[in-house]
């Protein structure tokens, strides 16, 4: 893209000077809803980094499942390698990347598991297959061959031909509760705009500053 079309997109797509915001989660309600209507795919996907007892880190791409001023919630198997690795160290970081606005938000902060109400509400909300395919699945472990996969969804398919899939017990949301958020607005030249938002603990006050590019 051409300075001058980075520009005229720069322009054309923001509404407003997002670094007056002085409360990031109805920032980022604003953003994601340009997102959802601008990206191709998957607005929600984002980048979960957590890292084990060792502190070795590891990154992956997960779907945001809900949020709001108590943190942002994805769902996975406690058993998975990013469950133990909750499990050991507590915390986590989330980048958001949205390359059809040129914006990018991160996030990090202390992660827990949300109530087994909250997650059977979502659960019952998921397509039958995608319910079966969490019984099927022991994620993060070795497969010895695909055709064993598709053995554990047909044994699953049939256990639970009739009535409701129950949710497995492993099978859980995890919600950060972000003392740090960062929004980032790219601009023409790498003159770029971010924006932080921190807090000391989850119930805290916001404190916002800007920092350069």
């Amino acid at each position: 893209m051409s300075e001058t079309r980075s520009i005229e997109h720069t322009s054309r797509l923001t509404t407003g000077d997002f670094t007056e915001a002085d409360e990031p989660i109805a920032l980022f309600a604003q953003w994601f809803e340009d997102a959802k209507r601008s990206e191709p795919a998957d607005p929600n996907a984002m980048a979960i980094a957590t890292a084990d007892a060792g502190g070795m880190p590891n990154v992956r791409m997960v779907l945001l499942k809900g949020f709001d001023s108590h943190g942002f919630v994805f769902y996975t198997h406690q058993t998975s390698q990013k469950g133990q690795e909750i499990a050991a160290n507590p915390s986590a970081a989330a980048v958001f990347h949205w390359k059809s606005l040129q914006r990018q938000v991160r996030l990090r902060g202390p992660i827990s598991m949300v109530p087994d109400e909250e997650a059977d509400v979502y659960f019952e909300s998921r397509p039958r297959q995608s319910k079966i395919g969490a019984w099927a699945s022991k994620q993060s472990t070795p497969l010895e061959s695909r055709l064993a996969f598709e053995k554990s969804v047909a044994y699953y398919t049939a256990k639970y031909a009739v009535g409701t899939v129950p949710r497995p017990p492993t099978w859980v949301g995890y919600r950060i509760a972000p003392l740090s958020i960062e929004f980032w607005q790219d601009r023409p030249f790498r003159l770029h705009d971010r924006v932080v938002f921190k807090r000391e603990r989850p119930s805290a006050p916001w404190t916002k500053f800007r920092l350069y590019p």
